[in-house]
């Protein structure tokens, strides 16, 4: 199979006078060889449109590195084509990698097929090219210190992998034929969201407060290319307004605003100011809170009768965490609060934590996914995890 994908890109790779006019006005003003690779990967991510003509072998055949450059468009195997040649003119090697954007389609014991939908490189990092950016990488027996990289993504910074091709096997095409590569897994804390909240309450029960969330990885690059077609302001908070609303019995949204929007390679993120009348419940003279304001990690995916059959797959690994401060209105004391929660089983855990500090309410939590794939054996466990994290979220 490598042997043939490998013939397909014969003279395909060779570089025109513009396209080698380019590069140098590209490179020209970056000193290091880093620098230079993240330029050109900048350039057929966001100036190359993806359009896909796929006609005959075309299919599979990727067009020459001139007439993508001249034309300005292409699909994945031609965008993965033109950076090739590109990057050959600074002396960077590299390959097609050939794979399919589920996780679990292409496996080890997979028989040998042409199942694969989508195209990405393997770029042979020279010696002594060592940054904490490039994270996608793995030491290949043969080829050395392979990273990653998907160009037609182009909302993921250089260096890393969107979450779809994580731990996910490709056909690595290099001159001797195919081999059939796992990808690397990025650590869970990469791909985050961390919310923190400064909240008040008052004697009739009102909550109001400022609210600042990060996103990391995943979390960021799916809330941009969301908003990407977004012109209106007040359409670029809904995703704030469905979080609110699926949390909150009633809210009104007093400020909000986006962090770090158009710069892919910042966190993204999100500021902005709620209340949310009759939040706290009366009973007599008491007071019922809820100290997870905001946020739902619970899942009714394995709350069915029907017996699982295949393996669960998470998108990609994650690590979020909330902070949630609330101050209690003056003359009240805390009564009680809810037990503290430490739920470990491997492939994923969470643990929350409810503390006082005088009049203010402190309520923790973390949720990590660090394996990728749960398999039918486990479904259980999957089961009462998601359970344990419904009941702390009510409690």
């Amino acid at each position: 199979m490598g042997k043939w994908y490998g013939s397909l890109l014969g003279g395909r790779l060779e570089a025109s006078p513009t396209i080698k006019q380019e590069v140098l006005a590209l490179t020209a003003s970056k000193s290091t060889l880093l620098q230079k690779m993240q330029v050109l990967a900048e350039f057929v991510q966001r100036d190359i449109r993806y359009v896909a003509i796929e006609l005959g072998i075309g299919g599979w055949q990727p067009h020459s590195a001139p007439d993508v450059f001249s034309h300005r468009f292409g699909d994945c195997k031609d965008k993965a084509t033109l950076l090739r040649s590109m990057l050959q003119e600074i002396g960077i090697d590299t390959y097609h990698v050939i794979i399919y954007t589920e996780r679990g389609a292409v496996t080890p014991q997979t028989p040998a097929h042409h199942g694969f939908n989508h195209a990405i490189l393997a770029i042979k990092l020279p010696d002594g090219l060592n940054d904490p950016s490039l994270i996608a990488t793995i030491q290949h027996p043969k080829e050395g210190r392979i990273l990653f990289f998907d160009p037609t993504n182009e909302l993921i910074p250089f260096g890393q992998l969107p979450g779809y091709l994580q731990a996910n096997y490709g056909l690595l095409v290099t001159p001797t034929g195919g081999e059939l590569v796992e990808l690397p897994q990025q650590p869970s804390m990469m791909n985050s969201i961390q919310r923190t909240a400064k909240l008040t309450l008052d004697p009739t029960g009102t909550l109001r407060g400022d609210v600042k969330e990060v996103r990391l990885g995943e979390r960021a690059s799916s809330e941009r290319w969301r908003l990407r077609t977004v012109t209106k302001d007040a359409d670029r908070i809904k995703p704030i307004e469905e979080l609110l609303g699926n949390s909150l019995a009633s809210f009104h949204l007093t400020r909000a605003s986006l962090i770090n929007f158009q710069q892919t390679d910042l966190p993204f993120g999100f500021n902005y100011s709620f209340e949310s009348p009759n939040y706290a419940k009366t009973a007599g003279n008491l007071l019922l809170v809820r100290p997870r304001v905001i946020g739902n990690k619970a899942s009714g995916l394995l709350e069915t009768k029907e017996p699982r059959r295949f393996p669960i797959e998470f998108e990609e690994p994650t690590r979020d965490t909330d902070t949630f401060e609330i101050t209690i209105p003056s003359g009240y004391v805390v009564d009680d609060i809810p037990p503290p929660v430490d739920a470990d089983y491997g492939f994923a855990s969470y643990h929350s934590k409810t503390v006082v500090n005088g009049n203010v309410v402190d309520y923790t939590r973390t949720f990590e996914v660090k394996e990728l794939s749960v398999p039918v054996s486990r479904a259980e466990e999957l089961r009462r995890y998601y359970r344990i994290i419904a009941s702390d979220e009510r409690n």
